[in-house]
């Protein structure tokens, strides 16, 4: 483990769900000395030995940034506009590779970046994969796409650049309190009601074959990047939280009665759904969701020593609390504020047409 206490780390994309609990934990830690937040819009959250830029990884010098940075923690990505592909195409891939080029031109040592679940190739559900198992994505959805499509240039950084060291977790679906409004905002839109949260108040949940997703806390993969800054490790790290969450442990959640539902029918509907920019969430998302396959995370404990505190069941209740709750942070992803009086702004933007 390394041990100095002179550490500088940058962030960048500090002030979403993942980010706030990255910093969070850096900030504890006695061998970082300093933690530089980037983000497009500046939070009004000042946690300890944390300065803040503002930056836009599309456009904005980042070298600068990076210069005498032990590491560089890679978050930034933009979800939302799903109906403007060329957007989300431009700062994710393009903007990820402005950070790569940065990260390598101010001599950076060490490199964490945030892949995901969703870089994954369709994958079996009756038994998990290791972080071998193809990064191919599913191809009509821009959210895996764009995270396949970095783990490629990834791997021609890695073969260039041997003496960077490059650290990808691939966690599951990342849930906190803090994070839950800025998440209804991205994924469900202004049009679900907070009361639907509320274990009791939704009767039936559709049940969908296949339909069996790994979920962790914020804070477990805040855990998982600050060790793997301290040790010396290389590689992807698959991060999930026990059990596998399917239908009938969402049903147990919100005390709904599991109904099965014909998948065909359920995506009809989303896809009716957000072209008419009712919802933010494509069907093609719906999709890759059906697909992802169930990952093994022994290579995270063995090499790492990481253990998730949370179970994925708490990380989701902890989801159903904040948005029943409205809670969030000071931080413009998830600041309640954000979406408006009566979540006028959402409706004013064009659900799922801006960020």
């Amino acid at each position: 483990m390394d041990t100095r206490g002179d550490m500088r780390i940058v962030v960048v994309g500090a002030t979403g769900n993942v980010g706030t609990s990255v910093v969070a934990a850096l900030a504890a830690e006695p061998a970082v000395t300093s933690v530089l937040g980037i983000a497009r819009r500046l939070p009004g959250w000042r946690p300890e030995k944390t300065t803040w830029a503002a930056a836009d990884i599309v456009r904005d010098d980042l070298t600068g940034h990076f210069r005498g940075a032990d590491a560089v923690v890679h978050l930034a990505w933009l979800f939302q506009p799903t109906h403007d592909t060329v957007r989300t195409w431009r700062n994710n891939v393009l903007g990820g590779i402005r950070v790569l080029r940065a990260v390598c031109d101010a001599g950076v040592p060490a490199l964490a970046y945030a892949s995901s679940v969703g870089a994954y190739s369709p994958g079996p559900k009756d038994r998990p994969v290791d972080e071998s198992w193809p990064t191919n994505g599913w191809p009509t959805a821009g959210y895996t796409r764009e995270k396949a499509y970095l783990e490629r240039v990834l791997d021609t950084v890695e073969r260039e650049r041997p003496d960077l060291r490059v650290v990808r977790m691939r966690p599951g679906f990342i849930f906190k309190r803090e994070a839950a409004v800025g998440q209804r905002r991205l994924f469900a839109g202004p049009l679900l009601p907070q009361s639907l949260a509320r274990p009791g108040l939704v009767p039936v949940l559709p049940q969908l074959p296949g339909l069996r997703f790994q979920a962790l806390h914020s804070a477990d993969v805040a855990e998982a990047f600050r060790l793997a800054l301290l040790r010396p490790v290389h590689g992807a790290f698959n991060l999930a939280a026990d059990p596998v969450v399917d239908t009938a442990e969402l049903a147990r959640l919100l005390r709904a009665r599991p109904v099965r539902v014909p998948t065909p029918a359920v995506r009809a509907a989303l896809a009716a759904a957000w072209r008419l920019h009712l919802v933010p969430a494509s069907p093609d998302l719906f999709d890759a969701v059906l697909g992802l396959p169930v990952m093994d995370s022994a290579r995270a404990r063995d090499e790492l020593g990481w253990r998730p505190r949370h179970s994925s069941l708490h990380a989701l209740g902890e989801l159903l609390e904040g948005l029943r709750e409205g809670t969030g942070m000071d931080t413009p992803p998830l600041s309640p504020a954000t979406s408006g009086p009566a979540r006028l702004h959402e409706f004013r933007t064009g659900i799922g047409s801006r960020p």
